[in-house]
């Protein structure tokens, strides 16, 4: 069981964003699809009575949330994913890395070039038409493998040189988490100091996630847009979770918090789909 799955906020398009990725990645699949009640939502919300509130979908075995809300939550490149194209496990990953750029670009924003780099001799990063960030990179695995979707954290802006204390951090909040790779930056870069963490990856909870601080000045940082949520056993473990995640009082809400980062986490039970089927439950 996946415990920390990425959830993304959409404006009235997370069906049609789910959708979308199905035509993107060939193993891509909608796993579950719950839709807000006809009545009885607060004013806010009445113009979703009756639409889709939320899709669940996978790719490449990572499951993912659509949230289908308002223009509340845009989604920038703070969090985005990094998807790993292994030569040493698919003899075609750089021809399947371009057909899948291609589609991601197809009516977004290049962020960095498909180019050779010092760390890959195939990489780009793409922010897609609804506004999710993916990198893509081409690579050969030494040692352990990783996961195709790797969801990656950038600290800049307010967090900028803070991701080696992200790492630290993570790794005291979950237990049996595991740091796998360390690269720090070996001279400055933009603002990020020689103490910076050009990429670092944690296992966390089985899941593995990225850190890294930006090399260019951002004037964006981690927000709602996309949050991730951690599946909980009981009400003792989203107790525990909560206590050490949650640094923003004002930011607490149904099950959501922000950590001293500014990332957004959800707590919650681990059978939600389940609870949310019983009467009154969106009540």
């Amino acid at each position: 069981m996946q415990r920390i799955v990425p959830n993304l906020w959409f404006d009235h398009t997370a069906a049609e964003a789910a959708d979308f990725y199905l035509t993107v990645f060939p193993d891509a699949r909608v796993l579950a699809t719950a839709h807000y009640p006809a009545e009885g939502l607060p004013d806010f919300q009445k113009q979703l009575a009756g639409e889709v509130l939320t899709v669940e979908f996978e790719i490449g075995g990572t499951r993912f949330v659509a949230i289908n809300a308002g223009p509340e939550f845009p989604i920038n490149p703070s969090i985005s994913f990094m998807l790993n194209f292994d030569r040493s496990r698919d003899p075609g990953a750089r021809d399947h890395l371009d057909a899948v750029w291609r589609k991601l670009a197809a009516g977004g924003t290049i962020l960095m070039p498909l180019a050779s780099y010092d760390f890959s001799p195939h990489y780009g990063w793409v922010q897609d038409r609804y506004g999710v960030s993916w990198q893509l990179i081409l690579s050969d695995a030494e040692g352990e493998p990783r996961p195709f979707v790797l969801p990656s954290l950038l600290f800049g802006g307010p967090a900028q040189n803070r991701a080696a204390e992200a790492l630290e951090y993570y790794s005291q909040v979950f237990p049996d988490s595991r740091v796998g790779v360390v690269a720090r930056y070996p001279e400055p870069v933009g603002p990020a100091t020689t103490d910076a963490l050009m990429f670092a990856d944690v296992q966390l909870l089985g899941e593995w996630i990225a850190v890294m601080d930006s090399g260019v000045p951002q004037d964006f940082t981690f927000s709602p847009g996309v949050s991730l949520s951690v599946a909980c056993s009981d009400q003792a473990e989203i107790d525990s979770y909560w206590a050490r995640l949650s640094a923003v009082p004002e930011a607490e809400q149904c099950g959501w918090c922000k950590d001293r980062f500014g990332v957004s986490w959800q707590v919650v039970p681990a059978d939600m789909a389940e609870l949310m089927k019983l009467p009154g439950a969106y009540q």
